[in-house]
């Protein structure tokens, strides 16, 4: 007899079944939509493309590799008794009777009838590509598909080819029977025969199977495949296989709005439904004992492993070593289980393992009572059970173990005036792991516990268990994007939350670096600048003449641009000399100028203005300056640039003239800068950009303004550093009004001046390597438009500006980076 059983709302009704004597109480199997469906899918498409550019384009290889495998068609006609056109038509017509009826005979009738609706589509799949690549391909893709008999050539697809290959690949992977896999075989001699003979062509027969395959994996995707789960008597016999006499096994529920459990026993088990993502069981042996029974089902694997390759491929250090197949995640969560155990974490035991249809099996020990910490009452959550937790890490850490994926529902409490704290769900955590595994741990945790407990708390949990010098570096991974994703969407509800556990660090370590540090290789952003970066060298490459470029190189006053390459080498002096007076310590001038001029060669990798401000940053840290104090000593570089490059704007726009009387700029650039400030102004006037701002500077402004404070303190350091900053700026515009006038162009002061901010500022926006693209560009427009310099010329005096100041100071400083990095400045 079967009952329904409750079920939390959006979820399959359980049911009660009993199998040899075991009570079971489990969800129907379910048709599974297969992500490796959707994966064959994409990868069929893809080959697909692939021999179409082939064909096209390959159409000689392609042609030749078919004309030697033709050389063996006598030998094949000589073995072959029948003739091969009949060989084929005999292939594709038994192939398929012969996998309907066994679908039929195992009482798979949907399936059957699924495979029939593939190899239609199939069918005329094949029909519409025929008529497309014949209406519509170059002569020569249709040659590539063309097939020559007594003098007459046809464009063949052949449709029976691909409704057999849609078909087979509905009935089921190969490996699952044996007919299946004697079918595919049959198929490929088939084939391998009509090639040789020349009844197809090679690129016809490639394309008919993937558009097959296409057909056949899409349908599967749609229509859902039975499950291969291990369910019912497969669920029963593989808990036996791990040593276990099951008497009753209860499927545990799994909800993101953690209904109510059945028991407060049950509490720990829907934890860790909740944090894998895995079905759990809870089981019952013959002589009374309460274990977990965790399935991993294969068809996740894909997605899992999908999602892991995207993180890892986007994100920097992230995810940990890949578990390809289900076996080796078990035994990959197997390893680190008994690895946490050897090391004395608190952890529940793994009791057993087994395989089971595309299932693994892994039997838990079932801690009585325990409760994940998210339903943990705050009146439990004592200064002792946080000191707990954090010593339970600290203990995994010693031993050289990450567990990389820290949530409310792996941090485990037994009952009691003294709650035991255990961590469970090791399946994704490192052994022997990198040092930046585990300063993700104490992120994860700060994080969690900040969010149970406040952000003081949980720092003061952390810094009575572990050292000042773990905890100085956490500060910059305190990002929602390091987070799991349970703690990432807590996070996010309870806004502020990382700003309040990075201040309550800063109380703490005053001198700690609480600057978010870049964990994205690419995003948004980065994407978007690459687009940015080929529009625009389209449209440069697309309109301008290069005739008249060289041209007007050829007509450049070498001295002007000798003049431009000294000037781009006197920034570096000046650049130096700035550094030195925002300094804590004494710096040698000889030195410092070096890493300026290696800070070129590191611009061909950093968007602009951040190599040299890494590389000043690493010089103060290897003097002994603490890191805190070299950020601040380096921000302080960066905003003197600033006010230096604003204040000689006003001075331009007020001393400059034809007639040495005052004037004013022009309304383009009052226009300009009017929109900009009123943008500013109305941005700022919004309460939540005026606080996420705060939240950005004010770390920065902590650090920063003690040292800004003895600056001013000292007026000569402070005048070197007035100085230091006008003359770089001054530099590189000179340089750029050089560049200029090797062409023997001119321009008012303030024009140009406005002119070259904005590419600077464009340098700065949009973060490529040493500002490549943007920079172009925006100096290219200003010189040509408001400018009035023919795009030709324009383009050739950026190219010159930049050629001098940054392409030509690249090897200066790669031997600067090598004699820095020898001596060990760097």
């Amino acid at each position: 007899m079967t009952t329904p059983a409750i079920a939390p709302p959006g979820s399959a009704a359980l049911r009660r079944t009993t199998l040899h004597g075991v009570d079971v109480v489990d969800a129907p199997a379910p048709r599974v939509h297969h992500p490796a469906d959707l994966v064959g899918v994409v990868l069929s498409a893809a080959a697909i493309a692939a021999v179409c550019v082939l064909g096209a384009y390959a159409h000689g290889t392609t042609t030749g590799v078919a004309e030697d495998v033709r050389g063996f068609a006598s030998f094949v006609q000589k073995l072959v008794v029948v003739p091969v056109s009949m060989l084929v038509g005999l292939v594709v017509t038994v192939i398929p009777i012969v996998a309907l009826t066994e679908l039929v005979l195992r009482r798979l009738v949907r399936h059957a009838v699924e495979a029939v609706v593939a190899a239609s589509i199939g069918g005329v799949a094949a029909i519409v590509a025929t008529h497309l690549i014949s209406t519509f391909g170059i002569p020569e893709l249709q040659s590539s598909f063309t097939t020559y008999s007594s003098g007459r050539s046809t464009l063949v697809i052949p449709e029976l080819l691909v409704a057999t290959a849609a078909l087979l690949t509905v009935a089921g992977p190969r490996g699952r029977r044996r007919t299946l896999r004697a079918s595919w075989n049959v198929l490929w001699f088939g084939l391998g025969v009509a090639v040789i003979t020349g009844i197809f062509t090679l690129t016809g027969v490639a394309l008919a199977v993937l558009l097959g395959r296409l057909v056949g994996t899409a349908t599967r995707y749609v229509s859902g495949v039975p499950s291969e789960r291990a369910y019912g008597e497969a669920l029963v016999d593989g808990v036996r296989r791990a040593g276990f006499e099951p008497e009753q096994l209860v499927r545990v529920r799994n909800s993101s709005v953690r209904p109510e459990p059945e028991t407060d026993d049950d509490r720990s088990s829907a934890a860790i439904a909740r944090q894998g993502d895995h079905r759990v069981y809870s089981l019952v042996t013959s002589d009374g004992e309460r274990r977990d029974v965790v399935v991993l089902d294969g068809d996740r694997q894909v997605l899992g492993l999908l999602a892991r390759w995207w993180r890892s491929l986007r994100l920097r250090g992230i995810d940990g070593r890949w578990a390809v197949s289900l076996r080796q995640v078990a035994e990959r969560s197997a390893l680190l289980t008994y690895a946490a155990l050897s090391a004395g974490v608190a952890t529940p035991r793994l009791l057993g393992m087994a395989e089971a249809e595309d299932s693994m099996l892994l039997v838990h020990e079932h801690v009585p009572g325990a409760a994940p910490l998210h339903d943990t009452p705050d009146e439990v959550l004592s200064d002792e059970v946080l000191d707990a937790i954090w010593r339970q890490l600290d203990r995994a850490h010693r031993a050289g173990l990450a567990h990389r994926a820290l949530t409310s529902d792996v941090i485990l409490l037994t009952p009691g005036p003294r709650p035991t704290v255990l961590l469970s769900g090791w399946e994704s955590g490192d052994v022997a792991s990198a040092e930046l595994a585990r300063r993700m741990d104490v992120s994860q945790l700060l994080a969690v516990l900040a969010l149970r407990v406040g952000a003081h708390r949980a720092v003061a949990s952390a810094a009575r268990v572990l050292t000042d010098a773990d905890l100085a570096t956490i500060g910059p991974l305190l990002q929602s994007l390091a987070l799991p994703r349970a703690t990432r969407e807590a996070v996010r509800a309870h806004r502020g939350l990382l700003g309040e556990v990075r201040e309550a660090l800063l109380e703490l370590l005053p001198e700690a670096d609480v600057e978010p540090e870049r964990l994205v290789r690419f995003g948004a952003r980065s994407v978007f600048t690459v687009a940015i970066s080929i529009v625009a060298l389209v449209v440069v490459v697309t309109t301008l003449n290069f005739d008249q470029i060289s041209e007007a190189l050829s007509t450049a006053q070498p001295w002007w641009a000798a003049a431009a390459f000294v000037l781009g080498v006197v920034s570096y002096f000046s650049a130096a000399l700035a550094l030195m007076a925002f300094s804590p310590i004494p710096l040698p001038l000889w030195r410092t100028t070096l890493v300026q001029s290696a800070s070129s060669f590191v611009a061909l990798v950093a968007p602009a203005g951040v190599g040299p401000a890494a590389l000043n940053m690493r010089m103060l840290t290897r003097r002994g300056v603490s890191n805190a104090l070299a950020v601040a000593s380096v921000g302080l570089v960066q905003v003197s640039q600033f006010l230096t490059t604003v204040v000689l704007l006003i001075g331009l726009s007020v001393v400059s003239g034809s007639r040495g009387t005052l004037e004013l700029p022009s309304p383009t650039v009052l226009l300009a800068i009017a929109v900009v400030g009123t943008g500013v102004a109305a941005t700022l006037l919004v309460p939540a950009v005026r606080q996420w701002l705060w939240r950005r500077i004010a770390p920065t402004w902590r650090q920063t303004w003690p040292q800004l404070v003895r600056l001013l303190s000292q007026p000569r350091r402070f005048a070197l550093a007035a100085v230091a900053s006008t003359t770089m700026t001054i530099a590189y515009f000179a340089a750029f009004w050089a560049s200029l006038a090797a062409f023997g162009r001119e321009m008012s002061l303030i024009d140009l001046a406005v002119i070259y901010l904005i590419g600077n500022a464009a340098g700065v926006i949009v973060p490529t390597p040493g500002g490549l693209g943007p920079v172009e560009v925006a100096l290219i427009g200003g010189l040509s438009g408001p400018g009035g310099i023919p795009a030709a010329i324009a383009t050739s005096v950026v190219v010159t500006f930049r050629g001098l100041t940054y392409w030509a100071h690249i090897p200066l400083g790669w031997i600067s980076m090598r004699y820095l990095q020898r001596s060990g400045e760097l």
